[in-house]
């Protein structure tokens, strides 16, 4: 690999990353190919492998830049939430459209994919636990801006708990014949929310 150490250098270099990461949305971790990537970034062949040391190594870095890009939009979410306390079922539906989408748009969809298949994709690619785990960091430190501005006390041990049955039910959801995976997630995330993330005392 060549270190992209000028601006066209590093210009490709991103543009072969946008290409991989949005193949990873629209077809999956499977759909990174060299040829694919080169192809859609149109740049030549070779170029997949002079920037990146492997197509482990680009599939890393699309990883990452996908879930930088979501928690950047998870991030301007919340920052429209007004503070102020709300009812177990506001806070929920809140929650919800940061994790899941307001009404799981085809983006939406193929983002909460993406999301599910790079988390089981560390099971056979241990190299991608890092960044896995880098993004989920990020993702609760968000929620819990948006559940102290509902008014709520964020219990940090059991915040893991929250976003763990959400994604249960979303790929649950996404499973079924008619899937509606934010239904499945609003049903369950009511049963704990009060739980991991009670009303904050006055």
């Amino acid at each position: 690999m060549t270190i992209a150490a000028t601006p066209k250098g590093e210009r490709r270099r991103q543009a072969l990353v946008e290409a991989a990461a949005d193949l990873i949305l629209e077809e999956g971790i499977g759909a990174v190919r060299h040829r694919a990537v080169a192809t859609r970034a149109g740049l030549p062949l070779a170029s997949t492998t002079y920037y990146f040391d492997s197509l482990e190594h680009l599939v890393l870095c699309a990883m990452q830049h996908n879930g930088a890009r979501d928690v950047e939009m998870m991030r301007a979410r919340v920052r429209d939430v007004p503070a102020c306390p709300r009812s177990l079922e506001k806070t929920a539906d809140l929650v919800l459209d940061l994790l899941v989408g307001k009404a799981v748009s085809d983006d939406d969809r193929d983002r909460l994919v993406a999301r599910v298949e790079g988390c089981v994709a560390t099971v056979r690619h241990p190299e991608l636990r890092e960044a896995q785990v880098g993004i989920r960091e990020q993702v609760d430190e968000v929620l819990t801006d948006l559940l102290e501005r509902c008014g709520r006390a964020v219990r940090v041990p059991q915040l893991h708990t929250l976003v763990v049955v959400v994604d249960g039910a979303v790929l649950c959801g996404l499973g079924d014949l008619d899937p509606d995976p934010r239904a499945l997630a609003r049903t369950i995330l009511l049963d704990v929310m009060h739980t991991v993330a009670p009303p904050a005392e006055p």
